[in-house]
């Protein structure tokens, strides 16, 4: 596979743009090798600028749930810039996709438009002190917010201690209203509600995980993550930016019952635009400028070509067996790699939910970042590149979930299934 363009561009690119890619995990550094440089997309396909042709199992980190340049989506899209690209003022749109998400999301009845997840966590964030008078928020290592400050924030020294900051740039006064908890641990939950739940303004959690590979949470962990917010005035905050609307319509909290005080949406909303959404119970939402006191503002907010890309997508979304079906399909392609890799003895395990899936080199599936950091990383980047070379596109990352379309169907899968085992093979034969 010829890949020499790509490998000039991003030679170039390093000259101008920052690490030579605008979002970290593109730059290939942990799975080695040169990032591939994409110019088109068509189905469950990726092609890059050498004319290589891909199976995409990151469809843009999420969106594509119907596949690439889906006719309903660029023809909304066509629609409303022959209308007009942005006004910077309120339109029928909004209200439009505003009234689909609700339907989608009962725990969403008030809600506010913006441009990224980052943008939306740190709105609910902001609004969660703002309601509560509390400055303290607990998160989970290993969940990923987007590059808020605040949330930017590695775990300190205990089971129930404030931050420290994650990366250069963040102060570490303000990593001290930050509490970092491991994810499923029960214990540390109860003790840091104990310790500083007179001023824990909110939690904020990726009800499944999809930050650190994809980790489902134990049902009564996050049951009991509700019932002391709840006993604490405490604001629970979901980060479905990943999951919404990709493991099952209505997101974790149809999935597994439990609903959030607020919610954080992105990626699917805008079908493959920037955009991303924060909404929840009115009372909350209703101290939000200009009704509130609590500020928050975007020009491009509900910017009408990604609103109607969106609506085209969600619109779609109505026949809920898609889920289903995503979730046989991407078994077809897991169930087989799992039942050959116990044949060879390396060691592979997986979860999947509707469209979302992700699978380490572990014999049991992590629970926690610290059991993810002792999967075999090493295996996985040698994966990576050999599935590369059979033109199967993965997440440059074992700390990424992977992504299909309803277009993955058997057919694909099961082949993508026998250039995984041909991969491990050699692998195997390498070792």
């Amino acid at each position: 596979m010829k890949t020499k363009k790509s490998q000039d561009l991003f030679a170039k690119s390093k000259h101008h743009i920052a690490g030579g890619v605008n979002s970290p995990v593109r730059a290939f550094k942990s799975v080695g090798g040169t990032p591939i440089f994409f110019k088109k997309s068509r189905e469950c396909y990726i092609y890059d600028e050498d004319g290589n042709k891909y199976l995409d199992f990151v469809g843009s980190w999420g969106p594509m749930v119907l596949g690439h340049s889906n006719k309903h989506i660029v023809s909304a899209i066509k629609n409303q810039a022959s209308k007009g690209i942005s006004f910077g003022a309120p339109t029928k749109n909004e209200l439009e996709i505003a009234k689909i998400i609700k339907s989608y999301l009962p725990s969403i009845e008030k809600l506010r438009m913006v441009n990224s997840g980052t943008e939306a966590t740190m709105s609910c964030v902001r609004l969660a002190r703002g309601t509560t008078n509390k400055k303290k928020i607990i998160k989970f290592i290993g969940c990923y917010h987007g590059h808020v400050d605040s949330l930017l924030v590695k775990a300190g020294s205990g089971l129930a201690t404030l931050g420290v900051p994650d990366s250069p740039g963040i102060p570490e006064e303000l990593s001290q209203l930050t509490i970092s908890l491991p994810y499923n641990d029960i214990s540390a939950l109860d003790a840091a509600f104990k310790e500083y739940g007179d001023d824990i303004a909110a939690v904020i959690i990726e009800p499944i995980a999809g930050n650190m590979g994809f980790i489902e949470p134990n049902i009564n962990f996050l049951k009991e993550l509700r019932n002391l917010c709840t006993k604490n005035k405490t604001i629970l905050i979901f980060d479905e930016v990943m999951t919404g609307f990709r493991v099952a319509r209505g997101g974790v909290q149809e999935l597994l019952g439990v609903t959030p005080d607020l919610t954080a949406l992105g990626k699917i909303v805008g079908g493959g635009l920037p955009v991303g959404v924060y909404g929840g119970r009115a009372e909350i939402m209703n101290n939000i400028s200009p009704d509130g006191p609590v500020y928050q503002a975007g020009t491009l907010s509900g910017n009408p070509i990604a609103v109607s890309a969106g609506t085209a997508l969600l619109k779609q979304l109505a026949n809920t067996e898609i889920y289903t079906s995503m979730e046989e399909n991407a078994k077809k392609f897991l169930n087989p790699i799992k039942k050959y890799a116990d044949e060879i003895n390396i060691p592979f395990s997986f979860n999947v939910r509707g469209g979302m899936f992700g699978f380490f080199f572990s014999n049991s599936l992590p629970q926690n970042f610290d059991d993810v950091q002792k999967t075999d990383i090493e295996l996985f980047s040698k994966f990576f590149r050999k599935m590369l070379e059979r033109n199967i596109y993965l997440p440059p990352s074992a700390y990424e979930s992977c992504f299909i379309s309803t277009l993955h169907d058997e057919g694909k899968m099961l082949k993508a299934a026998k250039l995984a085992k041909e991969s491990l093979k050699e692998i195997k034969d390498e070792i």
